[in-house]
């Protein structure tokens, strides 16, 4: 429960599978997820890509694999790599089979382009074989033709159906652990679509605005849909669509779980936008912290305002803060209580110190938590 009540999101509930070893659905913490964008028959290539994106925090990482050479390379990254890996599949049911041998956490496939009700069989085989997980990927832009003419049209209704029909593929083979998707670029059709679903199973979601657009636009496009699934306790993993770095995709999504109380990671800077009250440069000021601080992984918050109209306000909610002062020195506050003032010239430097050494008291206090609950 939140602090507050008003801030208390009541996820859905839904089954639990594994991806690897993160667990999706249930009470697990939704999950954050990107695709790499580099060959991935190029292993050291699509390897650095991956450790790019474990640094800024993704849980699951999604390769395509559109042919052999793709799922040949797919068994050393899946080794060389921290997190689980998906394997991107379409119509090739020989390319699944190879990804799970290989090593692949999950199939991302679409049950219906597979082929006939055989080579779906040895793809469910082969991911029992192999522990593989499964997800249903519906997507508006490759929605099957028979829905088309039914509905005319991609519409929630189709999607859904689209996604049901798969997923009774799955079950009528005794296979259970998969996740679906039903994805859009429009963002009314994507949020229905999954609202629908989510009414008409318990199957863990994947939840995405695909193809949403470049960073600025997309970022906006996706924490709008995204948002508004995750308010509404729909989402058990996530992943933002962007025509951007796939580490780009991840810092955003964990924006959005952040904004909206449902993870925690790093600091969440509390920065006001600036104006001619500002007792130093917020904008850089904002900038050079983040950059500094971005190598923190530890949850806790830091507010950034430059006068005292809203400053102390804020301050009191977060566990470092500063507001502009006069004379060339500004206010810093410690767990929401003015503590001490800092000259403007060592202002940055001071502030990521207290970030750095809080950091270090909440790791410490945790690690003593867990010894001591070990000892009982």
């Amino acid at each position: 429960m939140s602090l507050r009540p008003y801030q208390h999101i009541e996820r859905n509930k839904t089954r639990q599978i594994h991806v690897g070893s993160v667990p999706v659905g249930g009470d697990a913490p939704i999950s954050v997820q990107t695709m790499t964008n580099t060959l991935t028959s190029d292993a050291k290539a699509t390897i650095a890509q991956i450790k790019r994106a474990e640094k800024v925090g993704v849980d699951i990482v999604r390769v395509s694999c559109p042919d052999e050479a793709s799922t040949a390379a797919l068994k050393e990254i899946v080794q060389n790599v921290n997190v689980p890996i998906v394997a991107d599949i379409h119509f090739h049911y020989k390319r699944a089979i190879e990804a799970a041998k290989a090593g692949a956490a999950c199939l991302r496939i679409n049950p219906g382009n597979i082929g006939s009700a055989e080579r779906v069989r040895d793809v469910i085989k082969a991911a029992k074989d192999y522990n593989c997980s499964i997800r249903i990927g519906v997507n508006a832009g490759s929605l099957e033709k028979h829905l088309l003419e039914k509905y005319g049209e991609p519409n929630p209704d189709a999607l859904v159906e689209s996604a049901l029909e798969h997923a009774k593929i799955l079950e009528d083979n005794d296979f259970r652990e998969f996740k679906i998707s039903v994805k859009a670029s429009d963002v009314f059709l994507a949020v229905e679509s999954y609202r629908q679903l989510s009414e008409a199973c318990d199957y863990p979601l994947h939840i995405g605005i695909t193809e949403a657009g470049g960073k600025r636009a997309g970022t906006v496009k996706s924490s709008i849909g995204l948002g508004s699934l995750l308010w509404a306790g729909i989402g058990d993993t996530m992943r933002v669509s962007l025509s951007a770095e796939p580490e780009e995709e991840v810092a955003v999504g964990w924006d959005i779980l952040k904004s909206l109380g449902l993870r925690h990671r790093g600091v969440h800077v509390v920065s006001c936008p600036s104006c001619a009250r500002q007792g130093f440069q917020v904008i850089p000021t904002v900038a050079k912290l983040e950059e500094r601080l971005a190598h923190i992984e530890t949850p806790l918050s830091l507010s950034v305002i430059g006068c005292v109209v809203n400053g102390p306000g804020e301050a009191t909610m977060t566990d470092v803060g500063v507001t502009g002062g006069g004379s060339g020195r500004h206010m810093v506050y410690m767990a929401g209580k003015q503590d001490h003032t800092v000259p403007a010239e060592d202002m940055i430097d001071h502030i990521v110190e207290l970030v750095e050494k809080k950091a270090a008291e909440i790791e410490a206090e945790k690690a003593a938590a867990k010894a001591k609950a070990t000892t009982k």
